[in-house]
C-alpha cells in the first residue's frame, strides 16, 4: 500500500523534537507567520473582527498540530501529502426574514465590514436563494451566479406572460405584480405592454438568450465597491430604474468573503425568502437547500418581533423539513434595529418609572436596552408556546439575539460593542466553525497515528500462526456483528411498516374531507379562485408574498402517514444525540474488537487494535453524516410521491379557464385524490421502506467492506520486514490528541 513506504533514510532516528510550525495555506485577516517560541506558550486568537473574549484559543492552533502532524508522517514515510485534511459538508445557517428587516446590514456587521453586502441584497428577489460563505482561495470578493438554462426561461416567461394578459376574473394579482416585476426589471419599462412575440425581436432579448448560453457567471473583484457595483445587478431590485437588472434570471447566488476563515470556513450562511411565483425549480431548490440546514436565524426588526407573522409563519411551514425531515439543531431569533426607538413613545408606553430614566444622552442607551430584555422574555415566550416547540424539539438549543448593526459601526450611538450583541453571533459562528475544525484535525491526527501503528506492528517480533488465527477471528467478529445489525434493521423495519399501515389507513379515510376542507372557497372569499389556481401552478403548494396565506395540499396528504411515523422516526434518526433505538448508536457498537481483556498482552496485536480502532473510528465518523443526509431522503419520499402521483392533475387544473372554472378545478382535485387514494398512500409507504431498506444496504456493505479491507491491511503488512522505531513519532502524535481535547 502506498501509504506505507518507508523512508530508508535512516536520519530520522537522530530526529530533533519538532516545534510548533506556522500554517502553510491560509486566506485570513492574521496572515503573519506564527512564531514557534509563542506557540509553544498558546497562541492568541486574532480576532477576524471585534468580538467578545469568550473565544478562548487551545495552546496550540489547529493548523499547528495538523502541520506538525504532517511533518511526523513526512520525517517517516517521505510523502508529505500522505492523508488529505478530511472533507465534508459545511454546515449551513439558513435565515428567515423578509427584506427590509435589516439582514443585509446583519451580515456585513458580523463580517466587520460596513456597507459588504448592499441593502436589499437578500430578499429583495423574491425567491432567489442566496449563500455567503469563506473565500478559502484567493483575497477576492467572489460571486458564483447559477442561471437558468434558455429553454427554462423561455418556459418562465410564457407563464409570466400569460398571467400578464390573464384578463378574466380569476387572474391572481400577486403573480401578476411578480410577473411585471421580473419583466420590466429585465427589459425596462413598459416592457410589460409588449406581446411576448414584441418582446421577443427586441434586441434585448437576443442579448439574455446570448447571455443565458452558460450556466454559470462568475464576479471576482479584489475591490470591494468594485465588486459591489457589479455583483449588484443579480443580487437586487430597484423599482426606480427598470432595465438591465439580471436577478430574474438566477436560479441562486454563492456570495465568497475573503479575509473571515475563522468566522465562516466550515460555515454557509444561507439566505431562505419566501416565495410567491411559480416556480418549480426554485421551489425545489429552496426544499433541498432548506433540509441542508443544521440551525436557523429567525431576523426581525424588534419593533415586529412578536406581532410579524411572517418569519414565524415560513418557520412553521418548513418545520418538517428542518426537523424530522431534516438536521435543524438550533433556533436563534434575531431581533434587529434595535437602536431605531422613539424615546416619548416608549417610555410612556413602557411606563419606565423616572427614577430609572436619566437626563443624558444614557436616556436613549437605557431604554434601548429595557426593551431589548422585555424582547427577549416576549419572544422565548412566544416559542414555549407555540406548535413550532411542540413539533420541533431542539432541547434548549433557541436562543433570542437583539442587535443593532449601526451602533456596531458607530460609537455615536453609545452603545458598547458588547451592547450591540453582535459579537455574541460573532462567537457563535466563531465556536461552531472551531469545534468543525478541532474534529477534523483530530480526524487527521488519528490517521496518522492508525498508519504509524500500523508500520510499528511491523517492526515487532510476530508469530504467523498467531497473527492468522487473529484474523480468522476478526473476519468471524465482522460476521457476527453484521448478523446483529442485520437483527436491529429488521426490527427497525418492521415497526416503521406497522407504523405506516396505519398511516395509510387513516390517509385513505381521511383525505377527500381533508382535501375539501383545505380548498374550500369560503377561506378568502371571491378571491380564493386565484389562489386554487396558483396552487396548481406550483404543483399543489400556495404562500402568499406575506406568508398569511399558507395552503399545501401534498403537506396535508402527506399528514397521517408523517404523524405516525413521527415519534419512532425521532428515535431511529434523532437530530442531536443518539436514542437506544437509533442507527447512530448501533454503527458505534459496531466493532470486530470484541473485548480488548480477550487478547494476550503482546506489543504486535496492541498496535494492530490501536490500528483498527482508529479505522473504525474514522469509518463510524463518515457513517454518521451519511445517515443524516439519507434519513432526509427517506422522510421526504413520502411528499415527493404524493406530488408525482398528483402532477397531472395539477397540470390539468391549473390549465382550466371560463366560467365555473374554480368548481371543475376543486372537483378535479377531490375526484383524483378519491381515485387515487389506496394506490397513491400505499405507494408512499413501498417508498419509504424501499428507501429504507437501500439505507440498510449500505450501511451494511460499507461496513463489511471497509473493515474486511483493513483486517487484510493489518495482516499484510505485518509480514513485511523493515526495521524502523516508531514510538517516538507516535507519542508525538498522541500528544498533540492531548492539545485538541483542552
Amino acid at each position: 500500500m502506498q501509504y506505507l513506504l518507508i523512508s530508508d533514510d535512516q536520519s530520522f532516528l537522530n530526529r530533533p523534537p519538532l516545534g510548533p510550525v506556522p500554517s502553510q495555506s491560509r486566506t485570513c485577516s492574521d496572515r503573519l507567520p506564527i512564531d514557534p517560541t509563542m506557540a509553544s506558550q498558546g497562541t492568541k486568537r486574532k480576532r477576524d473582527h471585534e468580538s467578545s473574549d469568550s473565544s478562548i484559543e487551545t495552546t496550540l492552533t489547529t493548523d499547528v498540530i495538523m502541520e506538525n502532524a504532517r511533518q511526523i508522517l513526512q520525517r517517516v514515510t517521505k510523502i508529505s501529502d500522505l492523508i488529505d485534511k478530511g472533507s465534508r459538508k459545511k454546515a449551513t445557517i439558513g435565515i428567515f426574514g423578509k427584506s427590509g428587516e435589516g439582514k443585509s446590514s446583519l451580515l456585513s456587521a458580523i463580517l466587520g465590514k460596513k456597507d459588504l453586502l448592499p441593502s436589499g441584497c437578500f430578499g429583495a428577489c423574491t425567491a432567489v436563494v442566496t449563500q455567503v460563505e469563506a473565500n478559502l482561495d484567493d483575497s477576492n470578493y467572489t460571486a458564483e451566479i447559477e442561471l437558468f438554462s434558455k429553454e427554462e426561461w423561455e418556459n418562465e416567461l410564457k407563464e409570466a406572460f400569460k398571467d400578464i394578459k390573464d384578463e378574466s376574473e380569476e387572474r391572481n394579482e400577486d403573480l401578476i405584480e411578480i410577473a411585471v416585476e421580473k419583466i420590466t426589471a429585465l427589459y425596462g419599462d413598459d416592457a410589460d405592454q409588449k406581446t411576448l412575440e414584441e418582446l421577443q425581436n427586441d434586441e434585448k432579448f437576443t442579448e439574455i438568450e446570448t447571455f443565458l448560453s452558460v450556466s454559470k457567471k462568475i464576479i471576482s473583484n479584489s475591490n470591494l465597491s468594485e465588486f459591489t457595483n457589479e455583483a449588484a445587478s443579480f443580487i437586487q431590485h430597484s423599482e426606480s430604474s427598470s432595465g438591465d437588472w439580471f436577478w430574474p434570471l438566477v436560479k441562486s447566488v454563492t456570495i465568497k468573503i475573503p479575509d473571515c476563515h475563522k468566522l465562516l470556513e466550515h460555515i454557509v450562511l444561507l439566505d431562505l425568502p419566501g416565495t410567491g411565483d411559480c416556480n418549480k425549480i426554485r421551489d425545489d431548490l429552496w426544499k433541498t437547500k432548506l433540509r441542508e440546514c443544521s440551525s436557523v436565524w429567525i431576523v426581525s426588526a424588534i419593533n415586529r418581533a412578536i406581532t410579524d407573522r411572517d418569519p414565524w409563519g415560513m418557520l412553521k411551514h418548513c418545520i418538517e423539513e428542518l426537523g424530522p425531515g431534516g438536521k435543524c439543531k438550533s433556533i436563534n431569533f434575531i431581533c434587529t434595529k434595535t437602536d431605531d426607538i422613539n424615546l416619548g413613545a416608549y417610555i410612556r408606553s413602557a411606563r419606565l418609572p423616572r427614577d430609572q430614566i436619566p437626563e443624558d444622552k444614557d436616556q436613549k442607551k437605557t431604554c434601548i436596552l429595557h426593551r431589548n430584555e422585555h424582547a427577549k422574555t416576549r419572544v422565548k415566550e412566544k416559542f414555549e408556546n407555540s406548535d413550532i416547540k411542540k413539533i420541533f424539539n431542539t432541547d434548549n438549543q433557541f436562543q433570542v439575539f437583539t442587535v443593532s448593526s449601526n451602533a456596531f459601526f458607530d460609537n455615536s450611538l453609545n452603545l458598547e460593542s458588547s451592547e450591540t450583541e453582535i459579537p455574541k453571533l460573532q462567537d457563535d459562528l466563531r465556536n461552531l466553525n472551531k469545534s468543525i475544525n478541532i474534529e477534523l484535525t483530530r480526524e487527521y491526527v488519528n490517521k496518522a497515528k492508525g498508519v504509524l501503528s500500523l508500520i510499528h506492528s511491523d517492526q515487532l517480533d510476530n508469530d504467523k500462526k498467531v497473527m492468522e488465527m487473529k484474523v480468522i477471528e476478526f473476519k468471524k467478529n465482522l460476521k457476527e456483528s453484521l448478523i446483529e445489525l442485520e437483527k436491529y434493521f429488521k426490527s427497525i423495519y418492521k415497526d416503521l411498516e406497522q407504523h405506516l399501515s396505519k398511516g395509510v389507513e387513516e390517509s385513505v379515510n381521511s383525505c377527500v374531507a381533508s382535501t375539501k376542507k383545505l380548498i374550500a372557497s369560503n377561506k378568502e372569499g371571491r378571491g380564493f379562485h386565484k389562489i386554487l389556481r396558483a396552487l396548481c401552478k406550483n404543483y399543489g403548494c400556495y404562500w402568499s408574498k406575506n406568508w398569511d396565506v399558507v395552503l399545501d395540499l401534498n403537506k396535508s396528504l402527506a399528514k397521517h402517514l408523517h404523524k405516525n411515523i413521527y415519534d419512532d422516526f425521532c428515535k431511529i434518526f434523532p437530530v442531536t444525540g443518539k436514542t437506544e433505538k437509533s442507527v447512530q448508536e448501533q454503527t458505534d457498537k459496531f466493532s470486530i474488537i470484541q473485548s480488548d481483556s480477550a487478547y494476550p498482552r503482546s506489543d504486535i496485536l496492541h498496535h494492530i487494535h490501536n490500528f483498527i480502532k482508529i479505522e473504525e473510528t474514522k469509518l463510524k465518523a463518515a457513517l454518521n453524516r451519511d445517515i443524516v443526509d439519507k434519513k432526509k431522503d427517506i422522510y421526504s419520499s413520502i411528499q415527493i410521491t404524493i406530488v408525482n402521483e398528483m402532477a397531472s392533475c395539477y397540470q390539468q387544473a391549473a390549465a382550466v379557464r371560463g366560467t365555473g372554472s374554480m368548481k371543475k378545478m376543486q372537483d378535479l382535485l377531490i375526484n383524483t385524490v378519491d381515485q387515487k387514494k389506496e394506490d397513491m398512500f400505499e405507494k408512499a409507504k413501498t417508498e419509504v421502506l424501499k428507501k429504507f431498506n437501500h439505507f440498510k444496504m449500505d450501511i451494511k456493505s460499507t461496513l463489511e467492506n471497509e473493515l474486511h479491507e483493513t483486517i487484510e491491511r493489518s495482516h499484510t503488512q505485518t509480514s513485511k520486514k523493515k526495521w524502523m522505531d516508531v514510538s517516538r513519532e507516535i507519542e508525538e502524535l498522541e500528544r498533540l490528541l492531548d492539545h485538541l481535547s483542552d
